[in-house]
């Protein structure tokens, strides 16, 4: 599966994103109605544009807050060690961690950045120290904890045109 670049997808299919990205549940008849089309074209072109890997999928933006994960924290992790296998085994590792919601590997001196959650400040210790710095190759470890969110906006921008 291969993604096309961005200049590839006409106004309709840009059109479609936008509006996907931030209204997930809008009917196809809607959405039809909003970019113009009928809804059987509209249909082709969503699923066409799933097929091509450019919309990876659909989900609900729940709030840690009402489901008992206040606590939202980044976690900067240095490995001992950077070949191949042992960051995938990191990678793997961190998958298996419910409270590691982002993981994302870096340039420059830290390996890892990570997004956690946690119901309360003694159980993200708790995790720090059990699952996360006990890891064998982890040097390093250094977190910060969110004070608030002063934006949090999904996906990525999309142009309107050609642009």
């Amino acid at each position: 599966m291969t993604t096309p670049r961005a200049h590839t997808l006409d106004a309709t299919d840009r059109a479609i994103l936008r509006i996907l990205q931030q209204e997930g549940r809008i009917t196809n008849v809607d959405l039809a109605a909003r970019v113009g089309l009928t809804a059987p074209p509209c249909l082709r072109r969503v699923r066409t544009l799933e097929e091509m890997g450019v919309i990876r999928g659909f989900h609900a933006d729940l709030s840690a807050d009402a489901l008992g994960w206040p606590i939202t924290a980044f976690a900067m992790v240095s490995l001992k060690s950077q070949a191949e296998e042992d960051l995938r085994a990191f990678e793997s590792h961190v998958r298996a961690l419910p409270e590691v919601r982002e993981c994302h590997m870096l340039n420059g001196e830290i390996d890892f950045i990570l997004k956690l959650v946690a119901r309360d400040l003694p159980s993200f210790q708790a995790f720090l120290t059990a699952r996360l710095t006990s890891f064998a190759n982890v040097a390093s470890l250094k977190t910060s904890l969110t004070i608030r969110t002063a934006k949090a906006d999904i996906g990525v921008p999309v142009a309107s045109s050609d642009d």
